[in-house]
């Protein structure tokens, strides 16, 4: 049995908390490198290179890329023969209060009601996976409210088939887009139950940008949802334009023989991911 210290868990966290929220990933970086190559519009290829600016600054000046400094979500796949030290739910904890602390980052989580503020952008939200072996993985994503706002589910009927599932999808991005900060990230999650499929398709938002899946259906749902997304005209920024979004990463899970559940996560374009192995 391996041991990992919990204080190599909550300083990875807290590094990565603070990573993402002022430098914006290289991958992300090229697909609005090429968004803005291929964008026929003016105002879209202005507002691309205003996002595109924007992240450079933060970058350099290490600011935060939005105000809206994203609640932490962390997908943990835990090794069967590894443990930490203290408890991996509690390091995890810390590392998300202490990147919130040390990155002057925006406290961003509160009770559902009262709209108290707990004060130090916790609790994460944090999903763990058993995996065999001895190592931990933890993909971290900033997820912001505004994208979160507009990502839905839904159980289709099973005869909804694929095409249902991508019409779910484009309807999800035209209803909410403008509201989201596009171009987006899509994420969705096909199968499972209800919550299964929103789980895996915000964990599929962590995938390198772009990365086709390595399912040949899934590839297909994806290419053939990412041309009629971009077809709507929503634009960056919702200004109209051909880049409404830059990917969509779709997951699948077998389901229910009389259920199709779907969810569709979207993420704006201050997409912040970051995978971490210990």
């Amino acid at each position: 049995m391996r041991a990992i210290a919990a204080d190599s868990v909550i300083g990875a966290v807290a590094q990565a908390a603070i990573e993402v929220n002022y430098v914006l990933g290289e991958d992300v970086v090229h697909a609005l490198e090429k968004a803005l190559k291929d964008e026929p519009s003016p105002v879209g290829r202005e507002a691309l290179g205003q996002i595109l600016e924007n992240a450079r600054i933060a970058g350099n000046g290490k600011f935060p890329i939005c105000q809206d400094t994203g609640l932490g979500v962390i997908f943990a796949e835990l090794g069967e023969d590894v443990r930490v030290e203290g408890g991996l739910h509690a390091a995890l904890t810390e590392g998300v209060r202490k990147g919130n602390a040390d990155g002057y980052l925006r406290k961003t989580v509160c009770d559902p009601f009262t709209r108290q503020n707990t004060g130090d952008s916790t609790p994460a939200m944090i999903h763990v996976d058993l995996v065999p072996g001895d190592r931990l993985a933890l993909d971290f994503l900033a997820k912001g409210g505004g994208s979160e706002n507009m990502s839905r589910a839904a159980v289709l009927t099973p005869g909804a088939g694929e095409e249902g599932v991508i019409d779910y999808a484009v309807e999800t991005v035209r209803a909410g887009a403008v509201n989201s900060c596009p171009p987006l990230v899509v994420g969705i999650g096909i199968g499972g139950d209800l919550d299964l499929a929103a789980k895996i398709a915000k964990k599929a938002l962590t995938r390198p940008l772009g990365q086709p899946s390595a399912d040949a259906r899934l590839a297909r749902i994806e290419a053939r949802a990412l041309e009629r997304i971009n077809r709507l005209g929503v634009g960056p920024a919702g200004l109209g334009g051909t880049t409404t979004a830059l990917a969509v990463h779709a997951a699948l899970m077998p389901c229910h023989i009389a259920s199709l559940p779907v969810a569709v996560v979207l993420q704006c374009h201050a997409h912040r991911h970051k995978r971490i192995e210990l």
